[in-house]
């Protein structure tokens, strides 16, 4: 699937309802549930970022957390719209869902990041 596509899939719901047949509507409404948190988490992230740009006292730290939690924020918002789209077109097809390392890279990610702030309070 060439990038194009993928990205017309997130905006135009006719655009995923032409293939395939009709999923039962509870897996499609679970797909959504998990866009949603998706999104919350994104929301969360990005909602961290600004509290620490506006909270934490001046130094260069500062700056990385935020800019570092901002952008975290933002890739998991592309990536839910993508893993939803990706779902429901796995499931209208009847192919198999779609794979995922992002939530345990994200996993890490966010432990490693916890990692350094406890070392940055610490020392």
């Amino acid at each position: 699937m060439s990038m194009w596509s993928a990205v017309r899939l997130w905006f135009d719901p006719d655009e995923v309802r032409s293939v395939g047949t009709t999923p039962d509507y509870r897996f499609s409404l679970a797909n959504e549930r998990t866009f949603l948190a998706w999104l919350r988490t994104a929301l969360a992230l990005i909602g961290g970022g600004l509290a620490v740009a506006q909270f934490l006292p001046e130094h260069r730290l500062r700056i990385v957390i935020a800019v570092a939690l901002l952008a975290l924020g933002a890739l998991v918002a592309i990536r839910a719209v993508d893993h939803w789209a990706r779902s429901e077109k796995a499931m209208r097809t009847g192919a198999a869902l779609p794979p995922s390392r992002f939530p345990a890279a994200l996993a890490l990610v966010i432990t490693a990041g916890a990692v350094a702030l406890l070392i940055a309070t610490l020392a």
